[in-house]
């Protein structure tokens, strides 16, 4: 159960793929070094996990901030992003441009070999401190695994930023509004009824439809400053919205010729229909 245990076999196994595929001739065997080259994968994604949770135990108040997270795409943050950063220092090392321009793999470069030079510290240091004394984290193994978070870190927010473009400081601001505005939404239709609390807390499946209906209305009439508001231009909106600027002023334009009684009729079918 001890985790640096836990980690010498996983950087165990890494050793030995890679003893592998350095054995292997990859032009008369190609079906064999892709087969190696995914156990690579596989097996260097176990030993970060690991190293991941050594952090949170060795170094939990030292890690460095990952609130940059919030500019990435979010499809970027749903597969093992640590995994694929560091396959992409070692591509970047050996002088291969896979996901960016090359003059902006010529300057990262740089730091891809630092974050690798660390990893390899952070891999011996940990194993000797596993098979020493594999309970306890003294403050050299600390050092060097604050430095291995801290250029990690640094690695991921450069690369990703040459890979793609990452959301604005506004855009984010612009994300939290519309949040803001759900959760508005949301309390609203508890009160006038529309939804109920047992619906929420069942994670209803017509909430996923609900929801953003009645936050357009919320959006348009009873917050009309907020993330919707048409007196902005569309680039000043939000990306989830801009696209249907004209649409949402024809649907505010028809809103306000109802009354009260129509509005509510209208939201209360939006919570039924399909």
């Amino acid at each position: 159960p001890r985790l640096l245990s836990q980690f010498f076999f996983a950087d165990e196994r890494v050793t030995q793929v890679v003893a592998e595929i350095n054995g292997l001739d990859a032009e008369l065997d190609p079906q064999q070094y892709l087969v190696l080259l995914n156990q690579l994968h596989l097996s260097q994604a176990q030993l970060l996990a690991v190293l991941e949770q050594i952090m949170e135990e060795c170094i939990p108040t030292q890690r460095h901030s990952r609130d940059y997270l919030v500019k990435f795409p979010e499809e970027l943050l749903v597969g093992n992003l640590g995994n694929h950063m560091l396959f992409a220092a070692e591509c970047l090392l050996a002088g291969t441009f896979l996901e960016v321009e090359e003059a902006d793999g010529a300057q990262l470069r740089p730091q891809a070999r630092k974050l690798l030079s660390s990893l390899e510290l952070v891999r011996t240091v940990l194993r000797e401190q596993s098979l020493s004394q594999p309970s306890s984290y003294p403050e050299s193994v600390q050092a060097v695994l604050v430095q291995f978070d801290r250029l990690f870190a640094e690695f991921e927010l450069s690369y990703v930023s040459s890979m793609v473009v990452v959301k604005s400081p506004e855009e984010i601001y612009r994300q939290q509004e519309i949040i803001v505005l759900f959760c508005e939404t949301v309390g609203r239709a508890l009160h006038l009824g529309y939804l109920t609390q047992e619906m929420i807390d069942g994670y209803e499946p017509l909430l996923m439809f609900t929801i953003p209906r009645l936050a357009i209305i919320s959006g348009l009439l009873i917050y009309p400053e907020g993330p919707l508001s048409l007196e902005r231009s569309p680039d000043q909106m939000s990306r989830v919205f801009s696209p249907f600027y004209n649409l949402l002023k024809k649907i505010r334009d028809l809103l306000r010729v109802l009354s009260t009684k129509e509005l509510c009729l209208l939201e209360r079918s939006l919570c039924t229909a399909e």
